[in-house]
């Protein structure tokens, strides 16, 4: 069985061509469509990665790094667990934002599938 894979999107098109692509690749995918859904799964099915859309309904991707972040601090973790690929259609001026965050990496939409595989594989070898 391969690497678990938690992807956090609401975007149906993004959720479906990623989950594909990834499982092509021998990584198991869940997914969550916002952020409550994303932490929930995380208690549930502990994944390898999480691969976060940033603008989302009811809890977006940044609110949920923040709850991300107090749950890593509470257990003494100084790097986010699981480790986190941001999605984000903002470019200039995030990479900074994110970093502080504590995120493994991130990517700017649109993207190649490729360059996200190539992403995944430095976070979780």
């Amino acid at each position: 069985m391969g690497k678990k894979i938690l992807l956090i999107d609401d975007e149906e098109d993004i959720l479906t061509t990623l989950s594909i692509r990834l499982e092509s690749q021998g990584y198991t995918v869940v997914m969550a469509r916002d952020g409550i859904e994303g932490l929930e799964s995380i208690k549930n099915d502990k994944p390898d990665l999480i691969i976060l859309d940033i603008m989302m309904p009811n809890m977006g991707g940044y609110q949920m790094l923040q709850k991300l972040k107090e749950i890593s601090n509470q257990h003494g973790v100084s790097r986010l667990k699981p480790p986190v690929i941001v999605l984000t259609a903002k470019g200039e001026g995030v990479r900074d934002l994110f970093e502080m965050e504590g995120i493994a990496d991130y990517v700017i939409k649109p993207f190649e599938s490729k360059d996200l595989l190539d992403r995944i594989k430095k976070v979780i070898p």
